[in-house]
């Protein structure tokens, strides 16, 4: 068989293996494959997916997409739905297809997430060169474009002899696999190279699991962890996506059920908790809520659950502002254990911690003080977020709004998918979440046009999980919240929701600019500039000040064979938007993608978070609001810090 005969069919054998609380799991590690074909790897792969979708179409089935970027934010989405335990492959041609898939390898990396890229490479021969696509580097011949894959992959391989290709895919999926390690796995296949016929052994292609890895705590971490909680007055667990990658929900519930701890998260760990448990705070840090960020402020001891710290999380390193305060992290990555001056990492599985964490912690309580305090914070931040559900605005709704119309309108186990612009933040702040499946925000790379086919892959993800469970129940709807920025990025993918009859529902939010680059603009002096979409005034060579572009994306999205809703400005126009979310998931499975198209006010900000995020204001201008954006400025940093915590268990050091 050819090489990339054999890469097909190795793929299509692979079975992911997990336990989780004396539950058996066993699923296909890569249940199809994404392609974009050119003269790369029309003749190798593009060969070997139609001559198995003739003999056998279970083994490897294929999906068309419209952009290799795309395709790569749909295996991410998948992935992350999945928990990690099962991806897509994408395989593409040469040259632009390869390179098109770096944004997506770097958003996969980003977010620790498993995707395998199969980028085609020109010829290893070098016999035909250069071809057509090559780039050519007079000073290191032996480099490719696929070598930009190198530092946004956490592997990187290329087959340039067909007996390499054993071990590029063994040591390939070992990582992809692997909870600390897992990332972009690119393994680059020269066109002649995945032609090339070769003898392959029977092993190489039978059925093989791939254990996930989820190791013990230690016991010596575990004791002085508990002695670490006894110590401290003000306790704070902060969960991250570890939590949930994991399947520590329950563990974690019950943890903070017998001790009172309060529980913040991040945007990967939207779900660890419902929004409503009396020990949920909500979200941390930027775009946290006013209830975390309080309580936050004064913790004299972080417990970091599955996160690796972003800056939105420590708002830029000052939301914790005791000075004494101490860190535990819990990270099953040692990368993200040891981050910033913890006082103690502990290198293991989040749910098999927490359970040794609860056994250690018996008979604890925190004071009545902080207990009493999360009730009161908990209670004013719910207020507020009332407020912004429900102050209307004519005739155009405020963001705040139309979130709260859309919250109210989904199921509990609905899924609500977002990734750049400004709704990631008020999502993060002001979403209910009602179930660990229901939130899916890519925020580590917060990738524009990822909301679409990330969204994709979600429901794919869905029709899955609705599979495997066999009892009937029909699969989760995905909602794409979508402003009209990242939407003119890659809306394409629609196409591929239609070819497919996937039912996804798009709530588009056009409000004719970049809404969160603007408000940040403008808080930092620049005026919004360049954030409007308008026509060019050629006089001043400005966008700024020109009439909104008579661009219709409700149009858009019908000539691609999507049905629309649209809700028209007015007083009426959240119940109108309640109504066509409704109606969208009333449609069938199978139906194709839904998209309801609303305008919004940019400028009504959602409730303030009391907290800050760095980004540098100019240190000299003409402009007199920059120069008050810069003291500004200059105060908030005033309250950082160079390290989270200190990086001893005895008494903190000056």
């Amino acid at each position: 068989m050819t090489v990339a005969q054999a890469v097909v069919e190795f793929l299509g054998n692979q079975y992911t293996v997990d336990t989780i609380g004396g539950t058996h799991y066993r699923e296909r590690l890569i249940p199809g494959m994404f392609g974009i074909f050119g003269h790369g790897n029309v003749a190798g792969v593009g060969q070997a997916l139609k001559q198995w979708q003739v003999l056998d179409s279970r083994l490897m089935p294929y999906h068309q997409g419209r952009n290799e970027q795309a395709m790569v934010h749909q295996a991410v989405g998948y992935a992350r739905q999945e928990r990690r335990r099962a991806t897509f492959a994408v395989t593409s041609s040469i040259g632009p297809g390869a390179t098109n898939m770096l944004t997506g390898a770097a958003v996969a990396t980003t977010n620790r997430l498993p995707v395998l890229l199969l980028p085609a490479d020109t010829f290893a021969t070098r016999t035909a060169d250069p071809v057509l696509q090559q780039l050519e580097r007079p000073e290191a011949y032996d480099i490719t474009v696929n070598d930009a894959f190198r530092p946004l992959s956490r592997y990187f391989d290329r087959v340039v002899r067909p007996e390499q290709l054993y071990s590029a895919f063994l040591n390939g999926l070992r990582v992809l696999t692997d909870p600390a390690d897992t990332g972009a796995v690119t393994i680059s296949l020269p066109q002649d190279v995945q032609a090339e016929t070769l003898d392959v052994p029977g092993e190489f292609l039978a059925e093989r699991d791939w254990r996930i890895r989820r190791p013990e705590p230690d016991a010596e971490d575990i004791r002085r962890a508990a002695h670490l909680i006894r110590s401290a007055r003000r306790p704070l667990i902060i969960a991250g996506g570890g939590v949930l990658y994991a399947f520590a929900n329950q563990q974690l519930a019950r943890l903070a059920e017998l001790t009172g701890i309060p529980v913040a998260y991040t945007q990967a760990g939207v779900g660890s908790l419902p929004w409503d448990a009396p020990y949920c705070l909500g979200a941390v840090g930027s775009t946290g809520t006013t209830a975390a960020n309080t309580v936050a402020r004064d913790a004299d001891l972080v417990i970091g659950i599955g996160t690796r710290y972003e800056d939105f999380t420590t708002a830029s390193h000052t939301a914790f502002q005791d000075p004494e305060v101490r860190f535990v992290n819990i990270n099953v990555a040692p990368l993200d254990a040891y981050k910033l001056g913890t006082a103690l990492p502990i290198v293991a599985d989040a749910r098999k911690a927490l359970i040794r964490l609860t056994e250690a912690m018996s008979g604890y309580r925190v004071g009545a003080d902080l207990e009493q305090l999360v009730t009161a914070e908990k209670e004013r931040w719910n207020a507020a977020v009332d407020t912004a559900f429900d102050t209307r605005h004519a005739p155009l709704p405020s963001q705040n709004e139309i979130i709260g119309a859309v919250n109210r309108a989904t199921a509990p186990r609905d899924v609500v998918v977002c990734a750049a612009g400004s709704l990631p933040g008020d999502l993060h702040k002001m979403w209910r979440i009602r179930d660990p499946f229901g939130y899916h925000v890519e925020y580590a790379f917060s990738t524009m046009g990822y909301e679409i086919p990330g969204g994709l892959g979600v429901k794919r993800a869905a029709i899955s999980e609705a599979q495997r469970a066999g009892d009937g129940e029909q699969p989760r709807d995905v909602v794409v919240l979508v402003g009209d920025g990242s939407y003119l990025m890659m809306h394409t993918e629609l196409v591929t929701a239609v070819a497919e009859g996937l039912k996804l529902i798009v709530v588009l939010i056009q409000n004719h600019g970049y809404a969160s680059i603007g408000a940040l603009s403008e808080s930092l002096g620049s005026q919004r500039f360049g954030t409007r979409f308008r026509t060019l005034d050629s006089q001043h060579h400005t966008f700024d000040d020109g009439e909104k572009l008579p661009v219709d994306l409700a149009a858009n999205a019908a000539s691609l064979g999507v049905r629309v809703i649209r809700v028209e400005p007015g007083e009426n126009a959240i119940a109108d938007l309640e109504t066509a979310v409704a109606k969208a998931k009333a449609e069938p499975e199978g139906s194709g993608p839904v998209l309801v198209h609303i305008e919004s006010d940019p400028l009504i900000d959602a409730p303030d978070s009391e907290s800050w995020w760095d980004v540098p204001v100019a240190g000299t201008s003409e402009l007199d609001s920059t120069r008050d954006a810069r003291s500004t400025y200059l105060r908030r940093k005033a309250g950082q810090k160079p390290l989270i915590g200190d990086a001893t268990t005895g008494p903190a050091h000056d």
